[in-house]
């Protein structure tokens, strides 16, 4: 009786197994084989609205299709999409960030306003940019949590110290409260003394 029911829960897991596996063809690439069909017609005397069609199929170059994907599992019976190709991480320490953190530059942007342009990942050139002006004379009041901002006092005045990153350039500014640039003889001041303390 145990031999029996073994056998079939053998023969079971087999056959449930080639359904997925071993199967020869499941049909998953006939679309290939598909042909193109006529546009629907009417017979002559008919009275019917205009038909257009909800998707027209476009036409595509014979020689895309020549060089599209095949996306067929290694017998070319099935349909398969390629497995993902692994991810290597690697540990980034601090050395790697300052490798790939270049020096900041002082810089004038069209209308003569002093910008801090920074080369590399902008999470590493906002924390350098924090690390310095925490190390200078300047009261921070607050940080943004969602953004690569602070509000700082200079001479007893608010201001607005903000990084913005385009790829991988990075541009610190200073602003007034109001989102306008701050006054040039301060911003050149504040930044000139962030790029001087800039760590090594």
């Amino acid at each position: 009786m145990q031999l029996r029911v073994g056998v079939v829960l053998v023969i079971s897991a087999l056959s449930l197994a080639g359904c997925g596996r071993f199967a020869l063809n499941n049909h998953s690439l006939d679309y290939k084989k598909a042909e193109a069909l006529e546009p629907l017609k009417f017979p002559e005397d008919a009275t019917v609205r205009p038909f257009t069609p909800l998707y027209p199929a476009p036409t595509v170059d014979p020689l895309a299709i020549e060089h599209a994907p095949t996306f067929e599992n290694k017998s070319g019976k099935r349909y398969a999409l390629p497995r993902p190709e692994a991810v290597q991480t690697q540990a980034s320490n601090v050395e790697d960030t300052v490798a790939t953190l270049g020096r900041p530059q002082l810089v004038m942007d069209g209308n003569r306003n002093p910008l801090l342009k920074v080369e590399g990942p902008t999470a590493a050139a906002w924390q350098y940019t924090f690390a310095t002006l925490n190390s200078l004379n300047y009261k921070v009041i607050s940080q943004s949590n969602n953004g690569y901002e602070a509000t700082i006092q200079v001479d007893n005045q608010s201001y607005l110290l903000k990084l913005s990153a385009v790829g991988s350039s990075n541009t610190v500014a200073l602003f007034k409260l109001d989102t306008t640039f701050a006054e040039q003889a301060i911003a050149t001041e504040v930044l000139t003394q962030i790029y001087q303390n800039w760590p090594a």
